[in-house]
């Protein structure tokens, strides 16, 4: 029984080191855990933040593990472009996106208590403005967008996607921008990034008119909302 259960761990381990010596983003997810947890010993974070930091960790590198298991079992099945295959590999990689955005929330606020005094504001009214009511926005304004757009496929109301996520991600954060720091020139770059972004979508033909004008809109809709009803 006991070398049964050290030859199926050994499996696990080579398992691991298969998926860190194979994969580029699995090798980045373990040099960021080492980080993270080298400022977390550096910044004296207590039990409760650390048993936090290490289920993000966990979740984040569970799931690239998943996700490289899946991509093998499509490429041993099918090497050609299929799409149900494109179907499991996007699912996959989209799992991990979901486990890397609830790590990036984690450290935020784990860490930014800690440095909130070593960083840099340009003005005092920056220092003062609520950063988790951006973070929940820009989050809502991505499962809107993950909502809507799932909705219309399932309905056939669009081809490219309705709205496009990446306007709506732009114009979110020239909102927020706007928002919290209340400077003209602030806003201005973040309004014209927030625009050549919509333009790019336009021109490489990923989005319509009406998608990217729709885009837009629930960004800024979707921020102002969120800093509404939190009260700013």
């Amino acid at each position: 029984m006991m070398l049964k259960f050290i030859k199926s761990l050994s499996c696990a381990v080579a398992g691991i080191i298969n998926a860190v010596e194979t994969g580029r983003n699995m090798r980045f997810h373990v040099v960021a855990a080492f980080s993270v947890l080298g400022l977390a010993l550096y910044l004296r974070v207590n039990s409760r933040e650390l048993m936090f930091l290490f289920f993000a960790i966990t979740l984040v590198i569970m799931a690239e593990l998943f996700n490289t298991a899946i991509e093998a079992a499509v490429d041993l099945v099918t090497r050609e472009i299929h799409p149900l295959a494109r179907t499991a590999k996007n699912v996959a990689a989209g799992a991990v996106l979901a486990a890397a955005l609830n790590a990036l929330v984690v450290g935020y606020l784990v860490f930014f208590p800690r440095l909130e005094g070593l960083i840099f504001y340009s003005t005092p009214h920056f220092r003062r403005a609520p950063l988790p009511v951006t973070i929940t926005g820009l989050l809502l304004v991505i499962l809107a967008v993950v909502a809507a757009k799932s909705l219309g496929r399932r309905m056939e109301l669009m081809k490219k996607g309705l709205p496009s996520g990446q306007t709506a991600f732009a114009f979110a954060g020239a909102t927020a921008l706007l928002i919290l720091t209340g400077n003209a020139t602030v806003a201005t770059v973040a309004v014209l990034m927030a625009l050549a972004t919509a333009y790019s979508r336009l021109a490489a033909g990923a989005h319509s008119a009406f998608e990217v004008v729709t885009g837009a809109l629930s960004g800024i809709l979707i921020t102002l909302a969120a800093f509404q009803l939190a009260g700013w």
